[in-house]
């Protein structure tokens, strides 16, 4: 069994689901430059009020109600894929027949998704929350489901066997329409029929077949085939191109962000059912904007008097890309972020058409451990860092990450992006070829420990005694460093004075150094260095008596303190790092 899905009206459709309060008003569509605008397509309720396709647009001023757009391509383009998107969900076998019209293989499908009653009436929701209206038919072969969606409103299920009798009562041109592209072709085919008095499928299925070989040919025969629904042929199966994008070119340009955002929200919201549709999400957010032409000096221009000489105009591109931490499918999230990102870097002149686009991945799995602690949802994440940019700006928020630099302190702000926990298969694995190793050795190295054990006493006393003598000393450093004013003489260091910290200050008793580093000499922020480490005296905070004093009196006394000096050779300014434990 063949399925067809066909979009009556669809110029006009695909304009509604961007615009759905059209959807309860009379619309025309009409294509053709200035003042030559004609009607190419209609909705039910403009046909009803009297509107013929081809009548022009001076023509159309007779009706006050009917509302009227231009042609949009792009926003076909994005309708027929969300069409070719819900076909691909239920069946791999997919035809990209025409524009608005699609036909899909449903063999093998019933055990998968329940009888075909169900199956069509599903096929009809996805469609249907793709924001468009359609008629669906199932037939045993693709030409009688093609002809029965063109055909007949709705829902139409033809069992197999009684395809001349259901497709009997549709007209001619139909079938005409339904298979020839060429206009005037169609119109001699009409006009022949009309003169041997066929006007349904019916009367052209009766027709003897040797009298309409004669007269009509092979091609006359195969449409009395087509009109029995007794053709049969394969689907021209559509190779899958995963491209989820949407487009909207905008009859007046839009200049608050507010308007924009409204237009996003349906877009975002039309990627996000295209995405579910295929069990996918999105990874990566494209926000192409072309901006209004301005003059080549940079000076906005919408309106032009005749009295001016023509003007050189260009238009501008505007290009956002969102990164994603995880593969999302959140149309709210997603307009957060285009909302922040936009209010961070306007646009700066009028938009004309908005262009929105996805990379798809395959959505996030990942299950948590039970003693392991709740991590937030990367989606709240990505939103409260958002917001934090806003605030602090961009580039200040993110994972820090190590530069691969000698440069003391030297690290980045990169795009957070949480790591999935690794895997503790190989580290089972490593255990346990360590344990039977270890088992596996266990023997031999007790023969050696009898032999060895008066050495290794030896030895542990030895490294004891080390430990013991030896200090660690630990630098704790100033975050960020305090700037000093330091007076040198002999091209060392004699005196410091810390600009931020009364206490640091005093004659540098002992130095050791320079150390002079440099790095990035060739880019434009390069950087040169030396250090210095100094001893500054500093009074006790308690005083002790002195035994050998005879009046026993209490005297200060004095210690040094540890500092870490640095000097910027570029800008020859000095500041203490960090002091000594």
């Amino acid at each position: 069994m063949f399925a067809c899905i066909f979009i009556p009206d669809f110029p006009v459709q695909a304009i509604i689901r961007f615009e759905p309060e059209l959807r309860v008003r009379s619309v025309a569509v009409l294509t053709g430059r200035p003042p030559l605008e004609k009607v190419v397509a209609l909705n039910e309720r403009a046909r009803q009020t009297g509107v013929e396709i081809g009548a022009t647009k001076p023509q159309l001023e007779a009706w006050e109600n009917l509302v009227l757009r231009a042609r949009s391509e792009s926003q076909e383009t994005s309708a027929h894929a969300a069409l070719l998107d819900c076909a691909q969900s239920f069946s791999p076998e997919v035809e990209d027949t025409s524009p608005g019209t699609v036909l899909l293989n449903l063999a093998g499908l019933e055990p998968l998704l329940g009888p075909l009653p169900k199956i069509t009436r599903d096929l009809a929701q996805r469609v249907s929350q793709m924001k468009l209206e359609a008629n669906l038919a199932v037939a045993a072969n693709p030409d009688a489901a093609l002809l029965a969606a063109r055909g007949f409103p709705g829902l139409t299920l033809i069992p197999e066997g009684r395809e001349a009798e259901r497709l009997g009562d549709l007209p001619v041109d139909v079938l005409l329409e339904s298979f020839s592209s060429d206009a005037e072709e169609t119109a001699r085919w009409v006009e022949t029929f009309d003169r041997w008095g066929i006007r349904k499928l019916r009367a052209l299925a009766a027709l003897p077949e040797v009298p309409v070989s004669e007269r009509l040919g092979q091609q006359g025969l195969h449409l009395q085939k087509l009109a029995r629904g007794a053709a049969s042929r394969n689907l021209r199966v559509l190779e899958p191109r995963l491209i989820f994008a949407e487009s909207v070119e905008l009859e007046y340009p839009i200049v608050l962000l507010e308007p924009l955002a409204f237009l996003l929200n349906r877009m975002l919201e039309q990627v996000c059912a295209r995405l579910r549709a295929r069990a996918l999400a999105a990874q990566e957010l494209h926000l192409n904007l072309e901006l209004a032409a301005t003059h080549l000096n940079g000076c906005a221009s919408f309106t032009q008097t005749p009295t001016q000489p023509p003007t050189r105009t260009r238009t501008q591109k505007f290009t956002r890309t969102l990164r994603l931490p995880a593969p999302m499918l959140d149309a709210k999230v997603f307009l957060k972020l285009l909302q922040l990102d936009l209010q961070a870097h306007p646009p700066g002149a009028p938009i004309v058409k908005i262009h929105l686009s996805a990379d798809p991945a395959r959505p996030r799995a990942l299950q948590s451990g039970l003693f392991q602690p709740v991590f937030p949802e990367p989606e709240k994440l990505e939103l409260t860092l958002a917001r934090i940019a806003g605030i602090v700006g961009e580039g200040r928020v993110g994972s820090v990450e190590l530069l691969d630099t000698h440069r003391e302190g030297a690290f980045a702000l990169r795009h957070f992006a949480p790591v999935e926990p690794a895997s503790a298969e190989p580290q089972f694995k490593n255990k346990v070829k360590h344990e039977v190793n270890e088992s596996g050795n266990r023997k031999k190295d007790k023969s050696m420990q009898e032999n060895d054990s008066a050495c290794q006493v030896g030895e542990k006393l030895e490294e004891n005694a080390k430990e013991t003598m030896s200090a660690v000393i630990a630098l704790r450093l100033f975050r960020p460093p305090l700037g000093a004013s330091v007076t040198l003489r002999e091209a060392k260091p004699v005196r410091m004075r810390c600009l931020e910290r009364e206490d640091i200050a005093g004659e540098i008793v002992w130095t050791a150094g320079p150390w002079r580093s440099s790095g990035d000499w060739s880019e434009q922020e390069g950087w040169s260095r030396e250090e210095w480490d100094i001893a500054v005296p500093a009074e006790s905070s308690c005083q002790l008596p002195v035994p050998s004093c005879q009046s026993n009196e209490r005297e200060p006394t004095t210690g040094l303190v540890l500092y870490r000096l640095v000097q910027d050779k570029l800008s020859g300014i000095w500041f203490v790092e960090g002091t000594y434990d």
